[in-house]
């Protein structure tokens, strides 16, 4: 079985609908999966966390080089010169045999100096450089967490874009029937006064009535406009037109009756947490890397280098270069242990100590508001599948009022503002229980948000029921 379909049975009790004109805008619309992969894309929010994910796995790659040997070349050229005094020496008489004094008259030298090396170190041990290798291990982590929550943020805002465009056709429709049934009655009532079968009161009635649908209707067009502006903005595109749900409408029951479930699978599922989790953990690692500070370091370090030496510099001094070609090459192990550092180590431990602490209570704020966050969703859900059965009963009592109004006003004992009212009060009820449907939907992603457990296969899922 796939992973949409493992997934899907727990979305099911969240996912309903309603379009009460939305066949017409079907024809070339798009479904919510297919909004999704194309705010994946486009989407700066969500692809400027996606990059800083792309960074933390960069760096965590760099921070690998700590453990592996770094070499390095250097080369060098140079000319000097020497001025040699005059001087004497003590010499042999090759005949005589008898030491015999000789002054060497004074002269200038000069030569060349040529070196190129390779330096190579090998760290053996050294705390501080494993503790900042296992903290970019956690921050890579922290990044992961961070896309997590993003694409998360991504689907709520999404599908609250996408039902909002569903919303405002549904609440135009219904303003634009309304406004078609008070025509009806307005068209009436000028007849009906014109024969003299009924005052110009329920003329003027009707003319208020028409004006005042004639302005919802142009409220509702601003706000269509305004929603479908919000939803290309976010997918990049122009012109989109969502998929409404397919009828019959069904809601299921919950499969989490209790938010205690809720709480536990949140605590272990969270980007939030995890972030906040990982944090403490960085702090900690950082406080082990300050008492580093005190501890040794142990290398392996080696040296290879020639030099060409032409002629004679630095002549009269410890460092006179002799003419020649000449190779030399040093290995061993280098320890450095800091001894006394002017109390920086100790003040430095004090200061991630006092860190550590404070990502600890972060971490803490961060389980009550999750906790919080996810009662309050799932109470939300809750609220709403208890309104949308309210409103479907009141849709049914609607319904009926309105027939039984008609058939008065067809026998004399009510009058047609009566029918339209009735009429009014339909319309409301069917747009506010697509809202409430919309709601709920909206609310079920939230409420997985909140636990930690929206997952971008729960687009998927919601898109099957989308009419086709």
């Amino acid at each position: 079985m796939s992973v949409v379909r493992q997934r899907f049975p727990r979305l099911r009790p969240f996912v309903a609908g309603v379009a009460l004109a939305a066949a017409s805008f079907a024809a070339q619309a798009q479904n919510l999966q297919q909004l999704y992969e194309a705010a994946r894309n486009y989407d700066a929010t969500y692809l400027a966390v996606r990059a800083q994910t792309e960074a933390a796995q960069a760096r965590l790659a760099q921070s690998g080089a700590l453990r592996l040997p770094t070499v390095g070349l250097n080369a060098s050229a140079t000319r000097g010169g020497s001025d040699i005094p005059e001087y004497e020496v003590t010499v042999t008489n090759p005949v005589s045999g008898l030491p015999e004094t000789k002054t060497v008259p004074s002269a200038r030298g000069y030569g060349n100096v040529n070196q190129a090396g390779i330096t190579a170190r090998q760290p053996l041990y050294n705390k501080a450089n494993s503790e900042t290798i296992a903290q970019a291990e956690k921050a890579y982590e922290v990044a992961i967490a961070d896309l997590e929550s993003a694409e998360q943020d991504l689907i709520v805002r999404l599908a609250l874009a996408y039902f909002d465009v569903l919303a405002a056709e549904d609440t135009l429709a219904t303003t634009r029937a309304n406004k078609k049934a008070v025509t009806e009655a307005l068209a009436s009532a000028k007849r009906n006064f014109e024969v003299g079968t009924a005052t110009i009161t329920d003329t003027r009635e009707a003319q208020s009535r028409f004006d005042l649908v004639s302005a919802q209707e142009i409220a509702g067009l601003n706000d269509l406009a305004s929603k479908r502006a919000a939803l290309d903005t976010l997918v990049g595109r122009s012109g989109v037109t969502p998929r409404p749900f397919a009828l019959p409408i069904v809601i299921p029951p919950l499969v989490r009756n209790n938010v205690d479930e809720w709480l536990t699978n949140a605590d272990a599922d969270s980007p939030v947490l995890r972030r906040a989790r990982l944090a403490y953990e960085i702090a900690q690692l950082e406080t082990e890397k300050a008492r580093a500070g005190h501890l040794p370091t142990l290398d392996i370090v080696g040296t290879l280098s020639t030099n060409h030496n032409s002629g004679i510099v630095g002549a009269g001094t410890g460092s006179a270069q002799i003419p020649g070609l000449f190779k030399n090459g040093t290995i061993g192990v280098q320890l450095n242990w800091p001894l006394f550092a002017g109390f920086a180590v100790q003040n430095r431990v004090k200061e991630t100590l006092s860190l550590t602490e404070k990502t600890r209570n972060d971490l803490d704020g961060a389980r009550r508001s999750v906790a919080l966050g996810t009662r309050q969703a799932f109470f939300g859900v809750e609220s709403g599948r208890a309104l949308v059965k309210a409103l479907e009963a009141a849709e049914s009592s609607s319904k009926l009022a309105l027939e039984a109004t008609e058939v008065g006003f067809k026998v004399g004992v009510r009058v047609a503002l009566d029918v339209l009212n009735a009429q009014t009060t339909l319309f409301q009820t069917q747009r506010d229980l697509a809202k409430a449907r919309y709601d709920l939907v909206n609310g079920s992603f939230r409420l997985y948000q909140a636990s930690g457990q929206l997952k971008p296969e729960d687009v998927a899922a919601v898109t099957r029921l989308l009419a086709p």
